[in-house]
């Protein structure tokens, strides 16, 4: 296993003697900008009274409440603690010989394969074309693979399929009983998820599974709740077998139901995202960014002075130091140095991230 290289390791920079938790404004993690619901928050401490019980292993008046929003049946649902937790488990579960992957894309999809001993291969998506998966991934199909894993939209690079294509996809996919892994986590900050989500094709095909969390949408990164959507109870059964029953806590599963009722605090969390995030995105483009046009909630950017190592060395620390973290993308596979990911925030925040950099290009240009 790989050491933990992710957004959101504000324990590391506290460890490091850089910052408090509340001294840190937080680019790295692509959370809704308005954090967790106040209903949300009340729901989890009420839940609390009632942790000297076990949580229910089957998560059943939560499978209920979300089986009715997503208009699936109860039995095609299972919950892991977190999205994460889930994608080892189907991989356990399944225990594939062979799979593809994007690159670049999410880096646990491969972590969970490699951890089955899994041969990955990878499916380069290219600069030139905006890191945009194409038709030629359809042949790519023809190879003998057990499982195919996607992100939709793509993280770090915020493109999502296009709806006709992850379509074909799923249908060749289902020809030839591969199974296929598609990572909606971020499909609610994009403008119309339901043309884009491939959820309304479980009932056609039986090698899809489709995943979500609450991480995102709701601010729930600490409480940890995701849930896959399969029509294969047999699939889902091995993958509650494939790691500790409990796995999702009892004040998880009460504020998953409570986020469930928070459409109203969704929506003003979207319509914040996408005035916020061309502003964004123009203000970094102004810096003489390289910045990827992009459906979430956060934007992939490439610095300008690639050819001197210490530019890009010292940008991260630079940050650091105005109180603000943000992800480097380097460790990315089919990626190189020079890319950053950043959340998009409440415009004051934005407003703060984009003075740092200012600040940080003019004292480069001293240095010059």
């Amino acid at each position: 296993m790989t050491e933990f290289q992710h957004g959101g390791d504000l324990y590391t920079i506290m460890e490091k003697g850089g910052r408090t938790e509340g001294e840190l404004l937080d680019f790295s993690a692509n959370i809704n900008p308005l954090g967790m619901p106040e209903r949300v928050r009340a729901a989890a401490a009420s839940a609390l009274a009632f942790c000297d019980h076990y949580p229910d292993p089957k998560c059943r008046a939560l499978a209920r409440a979300l089986a009715e929003k997503e208009r699936i049946p109860q039995e095609y649902l299972v919950f892991g603690n977190g999205a994460a937790d889930l994608i080892f488990r189907i991989a356990a579960a399944l225990r594939p010989r062979k799979a593809l992957v994007t690159a670049p894309t999410f880096s646990e999809y491969e972590n969970a394969l490699k951890s089955v001993q899994c041969q990955v291969l990878h499916y380069a998506l290219e600069k030139e074309k905006d890191f945009q998966l194409d038709e030629a991934f359809l042949a790519c199909l023809d190879e003998p693979l057990d499982m195919v894993f996607l992100c939709n939209p793509n993280n770090p690079t915020g493109q999502l399929i296009p709806p006709d294509l992850l379509e074909r996809i799923a249908e060749k996919c289902e020809e030839k009983e591969i199974f296929l892994v598609v990572d909606e986590c971020f499909i609610d900050f994009v403008k119309e998820p339901q043309v884009c989500t491939v959820k309304d094709l479980l009932f056609q095909c039986r090698y899809l599974f489709v995943l979500r969390a609450f991480t995102k949408n709701y601010g729930m990164a600490g409480l940890r709740l995701g849930y896959g959507m399969c029509a294969r109870p047999d699939v889902l059964r091995l993958m509650r077998e494939a790691g500790p029953p409990w796995n999702v806590s009892l004040v998880a599963q009460k504020a998953g139901i409570q986020a469930l009722r928070e459409d109203d605090y969704l929506q003003k969390a979207r319509d914040l995202i996408f005035v916020q995030r061309e502003k964004l995105r123009q203000q970094l483009i102004g810096l003489g960014y390289w910045v990827l046009e992009a459906a979430a909630n956060y934007l992939l950017f490439q610095l300008r002075q690639l050819e001197d190592p210490a530019y890009i060395d010292e940008f991260t620390s630079d940050l650091l130091e105005d109180g603000i973290l943000i992800r480097d993308c380097s460790n990315y596979e089919g990626i190189g140095r020079g890319y950053f990911r950043i959340a998009v925030r409440t415009e004051e925040e934005n407003q703060r991230l984009v003075e740092a950099l200012i600040r940080r290009e003019r004292r480069w240009q001293k240095q010059l």
